[in-house]
């Protein structure tokens, strides 16, 4: 991210109290996640009242802006949509959504976190991967 862009992300983190559901903590997690792969860049988006988009994008990718977005949904409780391009992950477990043309006007898996859950967590961030290697091959 870029320093505003940082600024900005940290402002929301800061005036994010977290709720019994734990959605910040698992925000959190996932961005942690993200950060520490090689070559992922993220970006944030920031439609007050609306969404809070945490994007990752590979330094390797070419056609493609992103390869995840993970949306704080402003409702009460905040609840997560961690979506990606339907061609990029598997969800053999089908815990996820099909959206058509749902992310940038592709298809997309998307996968919804209304409170913290280990397991499902775990799933996104095999997920996380998955997509993080195929956008690394350009």
């Amino acid at each position: 991210m870029n320093e505003e862009t940082q600024k900005e992300f940290n402002t929301f983190l800061e005036k994010w109290t977290d709720t019994p559901e734990q959605n910040k903590k698992a925000f959190l997690r996932l961005r942690d996640h993200l950060a520490a792969k090689a070559g992922v860049e993220l970006d944030f988006k920031a439609r007050p009242g609306v969404t809070y988009s945490l994007r990752g994008v590979h330094e390797n990718q070419k056609d493609k802006d992103l390869f995840v977005m993970a949306d704080v949904i402003e409702d009460e409780p905040r609840w997560l949509s961690v979506c990606f391009y339907g061609e990029m992950v598997k969800d053999p477990d089908e815990l996820g959504d099909f959206v058509p043309e749902g992310l940038l006007g592709e298809d997309a898996m998307c996968f919804d976190v209304d409170s913290w859950d280990e397991e499902l967590l775990q799933y996104i961030e095999v997920r996380l991967d998955e997509a993080a290697e195929s956008a690394a091959k350009g």
